[in-house]
C-alpha cells in the first residue's frame, strides 16, 4: 500500500471522538455494564464479558452507549506499549458504556471498515506511537488521535484485508473460550473438594473438630515455597515476562509481550511455578499466571512486582487453584501497604495463612483428574501462539502491499 493516500483519522469519523464516563467506586455495582481499562487490555474483541455496572441517566445513555464496530483506545497506561492500545467492540446484549480512561471512535461505515482500522492499529503503519506522550504514565489525547494521519485504502481493499485476517482471530478467540472453560472447570473442582469439602468419599468421612478425619491444618509456607531461589546461567540471554504479559483472570500469558534481556531480574522461575501479582490494581484485576510456556529446564525472569509460588507438599495444579481462591487473594489484598495506586502485598501475610491439607491419596486423585485440563490448556495456548505469529506476519505484508489485495 505504498501508494495509498493518507488522511486525517477524523475524516472517517461518523461522530466526534468521546472520552468515557467517570464513576466513583461508591456508586459502582448496579446499573449498566461498563468497559474498564482491565477489559480493554484483556480482550481485543469486547463482547458479552463480565464487567462492572454503573448508573447512567437518559442523557448519558444516549451519548455514552457503545455500538457494535466502535473502537476503544487506551488513553493511559503504566507501560509505554499500552498507550493507544485498541480494542474492537462486538455486538452487546444490553446497553454498555465505557470509562473515562478510554476513547471511543465510531467510524462512518460508508467510508471505513472499523475492523480494518482495528487491525491497522496493531501494526507499525498506524503511526499511533508518534502521538504517545510519556509523563508519569504513557498516554494519548483524543485530539491527537483525531488529527493522526492514517492510511486510507478504498473500502473494498479494507474489506478484503479483513476477510483474509479475520479467520485467524476467529480461531484464536475460539481457543481462548475453550481455555477459559477448562480453567473454570479446574477451579470449580478445587472449590468443590478443598473449600466446600465435597471430596470423593466425604459422605463417609467423620468430621473431628470441624475438620474431616485424616486432614491437617498447615501454614502456607510449609506446603508452598515463596520466591524460591532459582539458579540461572548469567552468560546467556534470558526471557523476561513483564506484568503486561499476564492476562486478567486466565493463567495464560500474552506471548507477544515477552522480552529477551541480557541480565536477569531477582524474580526467577521455571515451568510449573505460579506468578502472583503483588501490586495494585494488578492483583485485584486477577493477574496470576501458571508457568507452562518455557522450554524444558529453562529459567525465565519477570517483573519485580511478581511473587513466585512453587509447591513443596502439593502439586503446581493445587498451588495455582489455591492462588485463585477468594479468601487467599483477600488475605493478600488486606496486607497491602504503600502510597495510593502503588500498594504492594507483604510476603508476611502468607506466614500464618492456614491451609486445610487432605490426605495424600485425595491430593493424588485431584492431580490425576485435573492434569489433563492443564495439558489441554497448554496445547491450546501453544496453538494460539502460532496463530498470532502467523497473523502478525501476514498483516504488515497486506498493509504495505507485499501481498496484493
Amino acid at each position: 500500500m505504498n501508494n495509498i493516500q493518507k488522511i486525517k483519522f477524523s475524516d472517517l469519523f461518523l461522530i466526534p471522538s468521546k472520552n468515557g464516563l467517570t464513576r466513583p467506586t461508591s456508586v459502582r455495582g448496579q446499573g449498566y455494564r461498563m468497559v474498564n481499562m482491565g477489559e480493554l487490555f484483556a480482550y481485543s474483541f469486547i463482547g458479552d464479558i463480565p464487567m462492572e455496572r454503573v448508573p447512567m441517566n437518559e442523557r448519558e445513555l444516549t451519548i455514552f452507549t457503545l455500538n457494535a464496530g466502535d473502537l476503544l483506545f487506551a488513553r493511559q497506561s503504566l507501560v509505554l506499549s499500552g498507550a493507544g492500545q485498541c480494542s474492537y467492540v462486538e455486538e452487546q446484549s444490553e446497553p454498555t458504556t465505557f470509562e473515562s480512561h478510554l476513547i471511543r471512535i465510531r467510524l462512518n461505515p460508508t467510508l471505513a471498515d472499523s475492523k480494518f482500522y482495528y487491525y491497522l492499529f496493531k501494526t507499525p503503519y498506524s503511526g499511533i506511537t508518534s502521538i504517545v506522550r510519556q509523563c508519569a504514565q504513557a498516554g494519548i489525547r483524543a485530539s491527537d488521535l483525531s488529527n493522526l494521519e492514517i492510511l486510507y485504502p478504498n473500502l473494498n481493499q479494507q474489506k478484503q484485508i479483513v476477510k483474509i485476517i479475520s479467520p485467524y482471530d476467529d480461531l484464536i478467540e475460539n481457543n481462548r473460550r475453550r481455555i477459559q472453560l477448562l480453567e473454570e472447570a479446574a477451579r470449580l473442582l478445587y472449590q468443590e473438594w478443598f473449600v466446600r469439602l465435597r471430596f470423593p468419599g466425604h459422605e463417609h468421612t467423620k468430621i473431628v473438630d470441624g475438620v474431616p478425619e485424616g486432614w491437617n491444618c498447615e501454614i502456607f509456607p510449609k506446603i508452598v515455597e515463596i520466591n524460591p531461589k532459582t539458579k540461572v546461567d548469567s552468560s546467556s540471554t534470558i526471557r523476561y515476562i513483564p506484568m503486561s504479559a499476564l492476562n486478567e483472570g486466565l493463567m495464560i500469558i500474552k506471548h507477544e509481550e515477552i522480552e529477551i534481556r541480557e541480565k536477569s531480574t531477582n524474580i526467577k522461575f521455571k515451568n510449573n511455578d505460579v506468578l502472583f501479582a503483588r501490586i495494585t490494581p494488578c492483583l485485584e484485576n486477577g493477574k496470576t499466571s501458571f508457568v507452562n510456556y518455557l522450554d524444558e529446564s529453562e529459567v525465565a525472569c519477570g517483573s519485580t512486582e511478581f511473587i513466585v509460588f512453587r509447591g513443596k507438599m502439593v502439586s503446581p495444579y493445587f498451588v495455582y487453584c489455591l492462588s485463585r481462591t477468594h479468601d487467599f487473594r483477600e488475605n493478600a489484598i488486606k496486607s497491602m501497604i504503600g502510597s495510593s495506586g502503588r500498594q504492594r502485598v507483604q510476603n508476611s501475610c502468607f506466614s500464618e495463612y492456614p491451609i486445610l491439607l487432605a490426605p495424600q491419596k485425595i491430593l493424588d486423585l485431584f492431580d490425576s483428574t485435573i492434569a489433563p485440563l492443564f495439558t489441554q490448556i497448554e496445547i491450546l495456548d501453544r496453538e494460539n501462539k502460532n496463530l498470532i505469529k502467523a497473523r502478525d506476519l501476514l498483516l504488515p505484508r497486506l498493509m504495505n502491499g507485499v501481498i496484493p489485495v
